[in-house]
């Protein structure tokens, strides 16, 4: 499984609305995820499900947003005919929500061999007091990227929400640096109020310092928001260019700051969260043990 390369953005659309899934493309999101989980009451999975994969179907192939279907978590009655559908449909993989345990990595990897979808790109989501105390290895393995959900974690570990996040910080940085090591993307938390673009502009940038590459948006209007934040700017691109630059003449000065070879690796960084290719000062990245 290949991990995925832009995820500014991870859009959830709920399952059961074929008019707001056929809306992807309009949205221009860079992954976006059709929900058979949280978004869908347990009265309408089944439905859901067909609904889901027509729509996804009638999008077509060939777009710039990545399409997955989240399905309901491994061990769930909906998971195994979720995983079938999906694997019928044109999307390109799946997020599996709440992954836990290898048991449940032994039991995603039997389902979509038995629907003949090795190749599928695989979102985890890292939201239980077990899956971000095991994050590291749950995460090796040829996964796509992985989410951190904070809602589901706290409601797990019996904590309580705030604005501040104190609460999640551990958890939060554990499942990104878990990520990083496996070398896949991580995708940062979720911010459920949706009136605030402020605050969730703060979160995200928070969410960028730690080392995150994308946001979860749970409604079309974080997407703008969670773009500007995960790009970099002409400056900071400017700025990724001359280290680079003054990294070919090793130690060096640039903006009244010392350049060295870390600050080198944080330029090849920025330039290639912008899409760009450092062709300069290309060290060879550290082994992830």
């Amino acid at each position: 499984m290949a991990a995925l390369t832009r995820v500014r953005s991870l859009l959830f659309m709920p399952g059961t609305k074929a008019d707001m899934i056929a809306k992807i493309p309009r949205f221009a999101p860079d992954v976006a995820a059709v929900d058979l989980e949280d978004a869908v009451a347990v009265a309408d999975k089944e439905t859901a499900r067909a609904t889901a994969a027509q729509a996804i179907d009638a999008l077509g192939t060939g777009g710039p947003t990545t399409v997955l279907v989240r399905v309901n978590p491994v061990g769930s009655p909906w998971f195994t005919a979720d995983v079938a559908a999906a694997a019928r449909c044109a999307a390109v993989g799946l997020v599996v929500p709440k992954l836990s345990s290898p048991q449940d990595l032994h039991e995603l990897r039997q389902a979509l061999a038995e629907n003949s979808w090795t190749d599928a790109l695989v979102v985890a989501g890292i939201e239980t007091a077990l899956g971000v105390a095991d994050a590291r290895a749950l995460l090796v393995g040829g996964l796509a990227g992985a989410y951190f959900g904070a809602e589901d974690y706290i409601a797990d570990i019996g904590g309580r929400r705030t604005s501040a996040g104190a609460e999640v910080l551990y958890a939060r940085s554990q499942v990104c640096l878990a990520a990083y090591l496996a070398g896949v993307p991580a995708i940062d938390q979720a911010v459920v109020g949706l009136g605030d673009d402020d605050f969730y502009r703060s979160d995200a940038e928070d969410g960028r310092s730690l080392g995150y590459q994308g946001k979860i948006c749970i409604h079309p209007r974080q997407l703008e928001l969670a773009h500007q934040v995960f790009t970099p700017t002409p400056e900071e691109v400017a700025h990724a260019e001359a280290v680079l630059a003054a990294g070919d003449e090793g130690v060096a000065v640039v903006d009244g700051q010392m350049v060295d070879a870390v600050h080198v690796k944080m330029a090849r960084s920025v330039l290639a969260r912008a899409g760009r290719t450092a062709s300069r000062a290309q060290a060879p990245e550290p082994e992830r043990r």
